[in-house]
């Protein structure tokens, strides 16, 4: 769904990032892009493209080989990140949902899950239990506080994932493959999730739900490079485009 053209904010300003993994298997090759506040941009990919790794660069948990991000005009890096008072800002501002919400997911309860995020920022404990309860019920998981997140289904894990974000009241989403493993039900709602947020950046090879909640793309191939950017409907229109980076045939 294409987004009005607003004047908005960089939020992140990635220049030429390169990474490669166990200093042999690239996942990036001199990639640059920037997110504007109040969109909602995809990283479109096949498996392996290295837009996950991009993601999690975005996030301050990897860091590139060569390269800059820049996150709130700000240099984002791990020397960056050891300044408290940065870490702080940054945290607090960002929220991240992986792929697999069991690598996520370590608490006893859902309530303890949701808590961890601020609790962990040093919020107070009146304005954590307020947080908690406001996520829970804007997931509709109230019911299931007490549960223990292993035991639940994996719509109700994605859902305690978002939740245990929301509770941190991020500015930016950062979603990996949010739509991965998530029957039609719990998709449509997820849909609702993100139109209802301002600024959210997913990383995916789903093209229904780009097509559902982008308004501009970045599509990253399998050598892991940029190679297209552009509105939603310039970019999945443009079939030789999708089958060149093996997301459709």
């Amino acid at each position: 769904m294409d987004q009005p053209n607003l004047t908005r904010q960089p939020i992140f300003e990635a220049s030429q990032l390169c990474f490669v993994y166990n200093e042999q298997i690239p996942a990036l090759d001199h990639v640059s892009m920037m997110v504007n506040s109040g969109e909602k941009l995809a990283i479109l990919g096949s498996n392996g493209s290295g837009k996950s790794t991009l993601l999690k660069i975005l996030d301050g948990l990897y860091f590139p080989g060569s390269g800059s991000v820049r996150a709130f005009t700000k240099i984002l890096s791990e020397r960056a990140l050891r300044d408290d008072a940065f870490n702080f800002e940054f945290r607090s501002r960002v929220g991240f949902v992986f792929q697999d919400s069991d690598a996520q997911l370590f608490m006893p309860t859902v309530w303890d899950e949701v808590a961890f995020g601020p609790l962990q920022l040093g919020i107070a404990q009146a304005e954590v239990i307020k947080r908690v309860e406001a996520a829970l019920l804007a997931l509709h998981i109230e019911k299931i506080s007490d549960r223990a997140p292993h035991q639940l289904s994996g719509g109700e894990k994605k859902r305690v994932a978002l939740a245990s974000v929301l509770s941190l009241s991020p500015e930016v989403w950062l979603l990996d493959e949010p739509s991965a493993g998530l029957d039609p039900r719990s998709a449509a709602w997820l849909i609702d999730f993100i139109h209802s947020q301002t600024t959210v950046v997913l990383a995916t090879h789903d093209l229904r739900l780009v097509e559902a909640v982008a308004g501009r793309i970045y599509v990253i191939d399998e050598n892991h490079r940029i190679v297209a950017e552009g509105t939603t409907r310039e970019v999945l229109s443009n079939h030789d485009l999708l089958v060149q980076a093996n997301l459709t045939i």
